[in-house]
């Protein structure tokens, strides 16, 4: 009987969900490949902290405007449809990328530019992807769904910056754009045969209402607002991705394989958390997680920026991943559980938006203060400024730590 079963194989007992998973492992495989070979080529293209932050920014420009309008076509379209659409279009503009690589003196232009196109396509598949999973299994055996696809999408984030090491130092950039490509595709065409998804309310039309809708229902649930303005500010000054060709090009000299390395040990960390809390009892305070997670995410990049030694590097990176699992973790059960279906997509486009703010406006922060100072000093600077954030968030949204689990439906029904 079902109430006998561990809430994970119940969740994998559903065919859906198993195909789901698989697109997850190929998109996530694709995508972080892709970020990895974008960074480190223009990187090495430009040698430039500046423009490793202009490409954080350029990704981030479109996020608002698309992002809002993608969840609103996620809650009147088939979710499923948008989802193969824009993955096949990443995998064409990622086509792009590969025949740009290595032709031209402005060859960093063409970059910036198909990274904003890429941006654009992701802005409008995050939400339909992010809404997807919740109409796939019982709202019972969602906390659970929540952690095996975290897993399955870090057991492909994982892969994607040593497979980008070891293609470039094998072969060269282009090759690695074209393993993207395939990966994307594969991811595509999984997706085609997964079932209808439309929203099951009250089907509305794309417009500046429905976009509305969904950040006044945001902006009524103080948890929600708390938990997506701490994440995104923690990352914003802690996130030190965009500075990672830098330290291991000059600060720690380990080439491009250990430039692959360093940028798995954060997925890596986030793989290992992912597992164990695919094991432990699902979440009952996840307010309370993600203030600790963000703590321990401070204090782990004020060691990695501190940091001369390769191991201690990672060892640090793989700390930061896997609170910072943890804190994604206790996001979207918040997030999801306490909102309607019909509302979801238009929900998880304000909830990507934060997200596009910390990681992109978090690269453009992390580059520009960088070029002004150094690399070490942007880090180390970010890492003390998120705990800065993490405290007054504690004092000036008590109901985030005081949140349980079991409060969500009241929540929902405010």
């Amino acid at each position: 009987m079902r109430e006998n079963r561990h809430p994970t194989l119940q969740v994998l007992a559903i065919g859906s969900v198993r195909i789901f998973c698989v697109a997850q492992l190929f998109s996530s495989l694709g995508f972080s490949l892709l970020r990895a070979t974008v960074a480190w080529h223009i990187w090495k293209v430009t040698g430039s902290y500046a423009l490793l932050g202009t490409l954080g920014l350029v990704e981030f420009l479109p996020v608002i405007p698309v992002a809002l309008y993608g969840g609103a076509l996620a809650d009147s379209s088939d979710r499923r449809n948008i989802v193969v659409v824009a993955l096949a279009s990443s995998a064409l503009l990622t086509v792009m990328l590969a025949l740009a690589a290595g032709h031209g003196q402005q060859e960093h232009l063409a970059i910036l530019g198909t990274a904003f196109l890429l941006a654009i396509s992701s802005s409008l598949q995050r939400p339909a992807n992010s809404a997807l999973l919740p109409m796939l299994v019982p709202t019972d055996l969602f906390p659970s769904a929540t952690v095996i696809g975290a897993n399955v999408r870090n057991a492909g984030v994982v892969g994607g910056p040593v497979l980008m090491g070891l293609v470039t130092r094998a072969s060269d950039i282009a090759t690695a754009y074209f393993c993207v490509v395939g990966m994307l595709g594969v991811a595509s065409l999984l997706a085609t045969r997964l079932p209808a998804a439309g929203q099951t309310g009250e089907r509305r039309a794309v417009s500046l209402r429905a976009v509305r809708e969904g950040i006044d229902f945001v902006r009524s649930r103080p948890v929600i607002v708390g938990s997506m303005v701490l994440d995104m500010f923690a990352v914003i000054f802690a996130g030190a991705t965009a500075l990672l060709p830098v330290f291991a090009d000059e600060i720690l000299g380990v080439g491009e394989l250990g430039y692959g390395l360093l940028s798995a040990s954060l997925q890596i960390g986030t793989l290992l958390m992912a597992a164990i809390l695919l094991v432990l009892p699902p979440l009952t305070r996840p307010g309370r997680a993600l203030l600790w997670s963000v703590l321990f995410f401070g204090l782990s990049t004020i060691a990695f920026g501190l940091s001369r030694n390769f191991a201690l590097s990672v060892a640090a990176f793989v700390v930061a991943g896997m609170v910072d699992q943890l804190s994604m973790t206790s996001r979207s059960i918040i997030l999801q559980l306490s909102t309607p279906d019909e509302l979801r997509g238009r929900v998880s486009s304000v909830s990507m938006i934060f997200i596009g703010a910390s990681n992109e406006l978090g690269a453009a922060e992390s580059g520009y203060l960088a070029a002004l100072t150094s690399a070490t000093f942007s880090v180390v600077f970010g890492g003390f400024a998120s705990l800065g954030v993490l405290g007054v968030t504690a004092i000036t949204v008590p109901s985030l730590r005081n949140y349980r689990i079991g409060t969500l439906q009241d929540e929902r029904a405010r």
